[in-house]
């Protein structure tokens, strides 16, 4: 487990397993329900150089998972249904949702046929560019290019850094250092530099696109599931607080428009990219209210809340990370007044 910061979170989910604490917080909490945030599943070890890794999770955790939600009391709802109960005045029985972002094509393999067995509804937001096989799955891109190389010598604002990448602990400093600093840099410039050094390292971004992420007419097949339902996550996942206010809506207006182009029908429902603090805040809120939208999920932990009500454009999820599937922290996951605790 990579870093410092794991090992404590690891810790802590230990401790409060061990504590029955997430049992009493669940049965005086206030919260009403948790919106889970997924992305990959695979089957596979993750390699020993895979910061990725925190999204990945293997299908026989998400089926446990599935399973111990519900015994623990918890109704698995669709995102629509989870809004209908935010709203409520009526007390309503706890729920979760499952979403996953990005249409990987892992998610129609592998995760489909376990949330078809385990009749579990569930939401996918879909960057259309991504789909169309002319984005960039940046994150992964960087690591493969990093876990190909010994060394990287790296250009921005005219000077070139040489970053060793030969052991693994250099690895993983090339990378962090890598996406910190695109991270932080505007959306386009970071989309200039991933290019520049794919050209630099041939390594072809759009086929991995291709690769990674479902074709429309593999998503077609997958939201013809009766328990999907279809969300918005931009046209190419751009950090949408990076952009100037008419883009950043352009992003969430068209990708509206290429799915009901696609499918008929207009999805109601928004993931932000990344979901963080400084990815999408009050501006980007407003953008998909006015949009007409229903609601709109960030990655900021905690639980739902009566007063979401108020918030429908920022609600918060609860991540299923990769780096936590042992089984006994999914009572910890399904507790999500912790994480509204952690989030203050």
């Amino acid at each position: 487990m990579p870093g410092l910061r794991y090992k404590a979170i690891g810790a802590a989910f230990e401790l409060l397993w061990a504590s029955q604490l997430p049992f009493l917080v669940r049965r005086f909490s206030a919260a009403r329900g948790v919106i889970f945030t997924l992305h990959r599943v695979l089957p596979d070890d993750t390699a020993d150089f895979s910061p990725n890794a925190i999204l990945q999770v293997k299908p026989d955790f998400l089926d446990f998972t599935i399973t111990r939600v519900r015994k623990l009391g918890l109704d698995i709802v669709d995102i629509g249904e989870a809004i209908r109960r935010v709203e409520s005045d009526v007390p309503c029985k706890p729920f979760a949702v499952f979403t996953f972002d990005d249409a990987y094509r892992d998610n129609l393999r592998h995760a489909l046929p376990v949330l078809r067995r385990q009749q579990c509804p569930f939401t996918l937001y879909v960057p259309t560019a991504l789909v169309d096989g002319v984005g960039e799955v940046w994150w992964q891109a960087l690591e493969d290019i990093v876990a190909g190389q010994n060394a990287l010598a790296v250009t921005w604002n005219g000077d070139t850094e040489y970053l060793p990448s030969a052991t693994l602990d250099e690895k993983q400093a090339a990378y962090a250092a890598l996406y910190r600093r695109m991270r932080v840099m505007p959306e386009h410039d970071r989309v200039t530099l991933i290019r520049d050094l794919a050209a630099q390292y041939g390594f072809d971004l759009e086929r991995q696109c291709r690769e990674l992420i479902m074709d429309w007419s593999e998503l077609r097949a997958f939201a013809a599931e009766q328990l999907c339902t279809i969300g918005a996550h931009t046209v190419h996942h751009y950090e949408l607080a990076k952009l100037e206010a008419s883009e950043a809506r352009n992003e969430i207006e068209q990708s509206l428009r290429i799915i009901k182009a696609q499918f008929g029908k207009q999805p109601e429902h928004l993931s932000y990219p990344l979901g963080g603090t400084s990815s999408a805040g009050p501006r980007e809120f407003a953008l998909a209210r006015e949009l007409g939208l229903r609601s709109a999920v960030t990655t900021r932990p905690g639980g739902l809340y009566a007063h979401h009500r108020h918030s429908l454009h920022a609600l918060p999820r609860v991540s299923l990370n990769g780096l936590f599937q042992s089984r006994r922290y999914v009572d910890v996951f399904a507790t999500p007044a912790l994480f509204s605790l952690i989030a203050k």
